[in-house]
């Protein structure tokens, strides 16, 4: 079963960390050979900044892409940047996996629509709009008095460029009203890369099962985060309680809206699937629980595929 991630943060772990490796071979949830043991399609490599921990956070992100673009191209045999469908298309023919660069908060845009399209030229193809803090978007989910605050003017014209420019949307972190206007306001399907159903672990970070059915019918997707703190109340990230999530999901809004956004190398490494190479544990534990091969399929690639397809063709 061949497999796309939504998202990772192996990157900035990788430049906080060198002494880890490098994307060839390190310490993390995810390196290449981790990667062709799990059978990966492709993985969604995020450049993660912490607005309060930077005053540069544009700066930051632009050393974060040129270790990502640095990786590729040293292990090019193995990996390629893919910026469309039809680079999926031939990396895959070629028998390399692609690597998708992505954006973790839209604060490193500096509320200029310029730095967006620098960044689509430097092949950047999702962002998440914010991170935990305010931004010149619009507002985060971890804070209660933030979720009725939705997009700001530059935010809903940074929706407007990244549909224009082919860009993937990205409400993972999104304030609830946020995630209400990108779907208002977005001509393309979005996604939220790492995010799970709130009706099963009441947090922020979680889509309503409202919020689920309206990604569904804008033809998006919902990467299931293995975090332990949007899953359930063990303190170890369990395969039973992602099986619980994509059931609820698949239930609420259709098995066309289920994807994998794992969150490796961002969250608490006490995960019964230790890294990326193990996630036929997950396989396994669908199958068992009556999900068909065709199911399993598309929650591991097929309905990715198809939004790449949608989103950047």
């Amino acid at each position: 079963m061949k497999i796309i991630d939504l998202h990772c943060d192996t990157i900035s772990a990788l430049l906080d960390k060198p002494e880890a490796g490098g994307l060839c071979e390190n310490s993390l949830n995810i390196d290449i050979n981790k990667l062709k043991k799990a059978n990966s399609l492709a993985q969604f490599f995020a450049m993660y900044i912490n607005l309060k921990q930077t005053n540069t956070p544009l700066e930051d992100c632009l050393t974060m892409i040129d270790l990502f673009h640095t990786e590729i191209k040293r292990n090019s045999d193995n990996i390629n940047l893919a910026t469309s469908f039809m680079d999926m298309e031939m990396n895959e023919n070629e028998g390399k996996i692609s690597a998708f660069l992505t954006i973790e908060e839209g604060g490193v845009l500096k509320g200029k629509l310029s730095n967006l399209r620098n960044f689509y030229r430097l092949g950047v193809r999702l962002m998440t709009l914010t991170w935990n803090y305010p931004n010149e978007i619009g507002f985060p989910n971890c804070q209660p008095e933030y979720q009725n605050r939705g997009l700001t003017d530059f935010g809903r014209e940074v929706v407007g460029e990244m549909n224009c420019l082919k860009m993937i949307i990205d409400v993972s972190h999104l304030s609830d009203q946020g995630f209400y206007d990108v779907s208002k306001y977005s001509d393309k399907p979005f996604v939220a890369s790492h995010s799970n159903a709130r009706q099963l672990k009441d947090h922020p970070r979680n889509l309503t099962d409202e919020m689920i059915k309206i990604l569904a019918e804008k033809g998006g997707v919902i990467g299931i985060n293995f975090a332990n703190t949007f899953l359930g109340n063990s303190p170890m990230s369990l395969v039973e309680d992602m099986v619980r999530h994509i059931k609820h999901v698949r239930n609420v809004g259709g098995i066309d809206v289920v994807g994998l956004g794992s969150d490796f190398d961002g969250i608490d490494p006490n995960i019964e699937i230790q890294d990326i190479s193990q996630i036929d544990k997950l396989i396994q534990a669908l199958t068992k629980n009556s999900f068909s091969a065709g199911e399993i399929e598309k929650i591991c690639n097929k309905n990715i595929k198809r939004l790449i397809k949608d989103c950047l063709s």
